[in-house]
């Protein structure tokens, strides 16, 4: 099998935020595509974390250093000559943007402003594939999914600062990168769940630490609907940018949404209920009668068309497949001591590269 067109064998990937939930994942399937692995962020944000549980560290070339950080950017970047960069590295929760909106902002957007600037200062030949988020859009929660040239901003500080790094992005690709030696797009997703989960107030890994600990979770909003979505999933259509920007020079400067299929998109409450199946302590309250908090939307869809027509891409897993990988990831993490689970996430790797095979995707064959 040569999955994506093997074309990550043997060459120098650069994931920033590689510590996270997200950028751990990705590490790791890199490694297991042959890929020469740096990964490049500021510290480990949760405790657990994937990134330690599965012992990253000992499989990639891990170096700590601040987004921000232009001088050590162009120092990892021309020691490391990265064939392909993945840009993970970001403040990605809602609540804590209301906290600290200045970080978000410096994080979210002078971050990846930095990045590009240090790769358009170092001359180095290169493909970044940049994570902004699907909160991106202004969001006024209509029924049809988002579109890629719909407006972009929010009204918090975190989807404000991701819409923001979108016009970076376009601003450096017509400045700068229209033609040459690097390749730039964008992709937006969100709502992602699965096994490594335990940033704060996201709703399956508030269900994970309580029910491990035989206590009661808290629905904020339990009829707010989201596109729920494997992290697999868009880690894949990541992977296929990367594939199709060395092959197919008119994706330069382009973005793409990655969502699930429709019926995944579900209330939380929903989810709850689908996730409490495989969890004999979970219990749960609907509190959101009198829930005075920040702003948080309450409908959101992506609309995918340009990624299948673009670049042959759809999401494979039903909603019940989503929430089983994710529920045996967690019961293997607290129920079995002995548990490798470096192993688990490669294990469902290929059970998830296998279901997309044979739902036809080319990047899996």
């Amino acid at each position: 099998m040569n999955e994506f067109n093997d074309i990550y064998r043997n060459k120098n990937v650069l994931v920033t935020g590689h510590t996270g939930f997200k950028g751990a994942w990705l590490s790791l399937w890199l490694s297991t595509l042959g890929a020469n692995v740096t990964g490049f962020s500021k510290s480990v944000p949760t405790e657990p974390s994937n990134f330690v549980a599965s012992n990253l560290k000992e499989s990639i070339n891990h170096v700590e250093g601040d987004i921000l950080d232009f001088e050590l950017l162009g120092k990892i970047l021309e020691l490391e000559q990265p064939d392909f960069i993945f840009h993970l590295a970001a403040q990605s929760l809602v609540k804590e943007s209301y906290v600290n909106p200045m970080n978000t902002w410096n994080t979210n957007t002078i971050g990846t402003l930095t990045l590009l600037e240090a790769v358009r200062q170092s001359g180095i030949k290169t493909k970044i594939i940049l994570i902004t988020s699907d909160k991106c859009y202004d969001n006024v929660e209509w029924l049809w999914g988002y579109r890629e040239n719909d407006r972009l901003g929010g009204p918090d500080p975190y989807s404000a600062s991701k819409g923001a790094a979108e016009l970076v992005i376009s601003s450096y690709h017509r400045s700068f990168f229209s033609s040459g030696d690097v390749s730039i797009v964008s992709a937006r997703a969100g709502n992602v769940i699965g096994g490594g989960d335990w940033a704060s107030d996201r709703i399956v890994p508030d269900c994970m630490k309580a029910w491990s600990k035989e206590e009661v979770v808290d629905l904020r909003k339990p009829n707010a609907t989201r596109p729920w979505q494997h992290v697999l999933e868009p880690l894949s259509g990541y992977l296929v940018l990367g594939e199709k920007l060395s092959s197919i020079p008119a994706l330069n400067g382009e973005s793409y949404n990655f969502g699930p299929n429709a019926n995944n998109t579900q209330s939380v409450l929903e989810l709850v209920e689908e996730v409490a199946k495989y969890w004999s302590s979970a219990r749960y309250n609907d509190v959101s009668d009198g829930y005075e908090g920040p702003y948080e939307s309450g409908l959101l869809k992506l609309n995918c068309d340009k990624a299948l027509h673009d670049l042959s891409w759809n999401a494979v897993l039903e909603f019940s497949d989503t929430v089983r990988l994710t529920a045996k990831w967690y019961r293997s993490f607290y129920e079995d001591v002995d548990a490798r689970m470096d192993v688990i996430c490669t294990d469902q790797i290929k059970e998830y590269t296998e279901i997309a095979r044979t739902s036809g995707m080319t990047w899996a064959n």
